[in-house]
């Protein structure tokens, strides 16, 4: 697949950050106004991030024609604003291939290019990242700069203002850029600013404010006066006193899709010493105008026609897992008043959008704060409320200390609905599910359980809400088996398997719901399959009893091998003298790359084909 570059006569000029250096200024609109259609273009074709890219489109190749990259530092936060950047980074080429087996990393990536300085995935992690760097690069003296742009909420998270205030206090130089795409910029507003903004970096504003103070630096009252004068004079016309206070100089906001006004401001920034930081406000989806109107639906689409500026229709199909939680949430918050549902900045993404409507008040989208999210729930529940948190496998592991010494430790009643566990696919490793067993398991007072299908999902859902102690569901990206929901809730035993068929010699023991796959296998081999349900407690004497009556015990999960539900199984053997052959099936010791599901799950072993020849293989050995 690949796109006719002779409709980008202006692009096709600036494949590398150097060869955009060339061009004349003059060049820099008609680059960004292509750059923006080939984006639409590419990631129409591949699917793939989409709205966030088309807002930082100017921000973009300013940065890069006024930075030294890759000698000088960009940090991206939130990748997904890192599209445009891959296309002026000498990817322009691969780009119809993001986030497909093989293909481009969906975010920032070092392995992948030189000018990916940090991997991200997760937010707020770029202010730490470039202090980092800043700090390094005052060591070298080499004048290198480093800028750090986060955006798309990101500085909601408190780890970017413990940077920001690490940094101010250092006095480092480092210029931080607030991409802040939740609101639109008026004209007379945007005007105003970008006026402000470059008298405020100009070196005349800049030689009076640094030799006044130089004047009257040995002289205290009229030290303090001028400072005073500075912050009333800055407060009257900049709105960002609180980025001032942690000894960070606030210019902006500016418009980012003024390419003039954004180059101007970043040349004079670069000759400014210290830490800085600029507002820009941009539009998330500019340029293609549905996603300007419903950026969360455009934020990252599938393969579709762009001049019909519609998604391909969906045909009906099985209720995906986050459906299936929403649902339950609605019908539980119907019996208990008691219920309290959180997420940190995921109502889509976990299916809430239905309860946050119908229960407004019992609802609590906490933004991107993983760590304040739990503990949000500890404190409900220590005031006898009943909080559900909504999270993704991947950003439950920062909020681990938390989940650990403020839920675990005073075994507060709370329950985890931990969606995207396992493997998700396109966005990659940074994405995997692959930890939450593993690092849930060694955490006295969890209860884990992993669904085969979403009948099992919705009765753990409710098992884990009775329970009065900390528990955790499990349950993937993506749809279910289509198996028959009933509106009536079931509450399980507590660490019970289940036997779904009887077979000789080999024994499978399936966690979550790669169950398909080991049912097939089992068949295959007219070998004994055991739904587990419960890695902790585990079913002791389920698993004494089965490897007492078989040769070989094969655990499936789709986590981490390491510390996993396959760990719990041989521990649970040797703390009961039971001598039985295990073969541990699931995610190995490596970060899993890009991929669809069943791409990967052929890849590492776990489909149906891939657990047959493990059995044969380890049989045979």
């Amino acid at each position: 697949m690949s796109l006719d570059l002779s409709q980008y006569p202006y692009l096709a000029k600036a494949n590398t950050p150097e060869d955009l250096r060339l061009q004349p200024r003059s060049h820099l609109p008609a680059i960004a106004k292509e750059l923006r259609l080939f984006l639409l273009n590419c990631v129409s074709q591949s699917s793939g991030h989409f709205a966030s890219g088309l807002g930082t489109v100017e921000l973009t190749v300013a940065l890069h024609y006024v930075y030294n990259t890759p000698f000088d530092k960009l940090v991206w936060d939130v990748g997904h604003q890192a599209y445009p950047h891959k296309i002026l980074t000498a990817r322009r080429d691969k780009m119809t291939t993001i986030r497909q087996k093989g293909g481009l990393h969906p975010f920032p990536y070092p392995a992948e290019s030189e000018y990916d300085t940090f991997a991200v995935g997760h937010s707020s992690t770029s202010i730490s990242a470039a202090l980092g760097m800043a700090i390094a690069a005052g060591k070298e003296n080499k004048n290198r700069k480093v800028v750090a742009v986060i955006g798309d909420g990101a500085m909601t998270a408190g780890m970017a203002f413990e940077a920001m205030n690490h940094a101010g206090d250092l006095d480092q130089d480092i210029l931080v850029i607030l991409n802040d795409n939740e609101m639109s910029i008026s004209e007379n507003v945007g005007a105003l600013n970008s006026h402000l903004a470059r008298l405020l970096t100009g070196s005349f504003y800049n030689s009076i404010r640094d030799g006044g103070k130089k004047i009257l630096s040995n002289m205290p009252p009229f030290k303090e006066l001028a400072s005073r004068a500075e912050e009333h004079l800055k407060g009257m016309v900049v709105p960002g006193t609180i980025f001032e206070e942690l000894g960070f100089n606030y210019v902006g906001p500016i418009d980012g899709h003024d390419i003039e006004t954004v180059t101007d401001t970043l040349i004079n920034l670069k000759k400014m010493r210290g830490p800085k930081l600029l507002h820009v406000v941009t539009k998330k989806g500019k340029g293609y105008e549905v996603a300007e109107q419903d950026p969360i639906k455009w934020h990252a689409v599938p393969k579709f026609d762009h001049t019909t500026e519609k998604f391909p229709e969906k045909k009906p199909g099985k209720p995906t897992f986050s459906a299936i939680f929403g649902n339950w949430l609605c019908d539980m918050a119907e019996k208990d008043k008691n219920l309290m549902a959180i997420t940190p900045a995921m109502r889509e993404g976990s299916g809430m959008v239905r309860f946050s409507q119908r229960f407004p008040e019992q609802y609590f989208d906490v933004a991107i704060a993983e760590q304040h999210s739990v503990t949000l729930a500890a404190g409900f529940a220590a005031a006898n409320k009943k909080p559900v948190v909504a999270i993704y496998s991947t950003f439950l592991q920062r909020a681990y200390d938390q989940l650990i010494h403020d839920v675990a430790l005073q075994n507060l009643d709370v329950l985890f609905a931990i969606d995207r566990a396992g493997i998700v696919g396109a966005d990659g490793p940074t994405h995997q599910g692959a930890f939450d067993i593993a690092y849930l398991r060694c955490i006295p007072n969890m209860m884990i359980m992993t669904p085969s299908d979403e009948v099992e999902c919705r009765n753990m859902l409710y098992t884990g809400y009775n329970a009065k102690q900390p528990a955790a569901v499990r349950y993937p990206r993506g749809a279910g088996i289509g198996a028959e929901v009933e509106p009536e809730m079931v509450e399980l035993a507590i660490g019970k398997a289940n036997t779904r068929r009887t077979g000789e010699k080999v024994a499978i023991l399936n966690f979550g719901t790669l169950i398909a796959e080991a049912l097939e296998a089992a068949d295959s081999l007219d070998a004994t399959l055991i739904d587990m349900r419960f890695v902790k407690p585990i079913d002791v004497e389920m698993v004494i009893k089965t490897a007492q009556s078989h040769e070989l015990l094969v655990t499936l999960e789709d986590g981490a091998i390491s510390g996993g539900a396959g760990s719990a199984v041989q521990q649970c053997l040797q703390e009961n003298k039971q001598l039985t052959h295990v073969l541990s099936l699931g995610l190995p010791d490596k970060f899993i790359m890009q991929g669809t599901q069943q791409e990967m799950y052929a890849e590492l072993g776990i489909d149906a084909k891939g657990i047959i020849a493990s059995i044969e293989q380890f049989s045979k050995a």
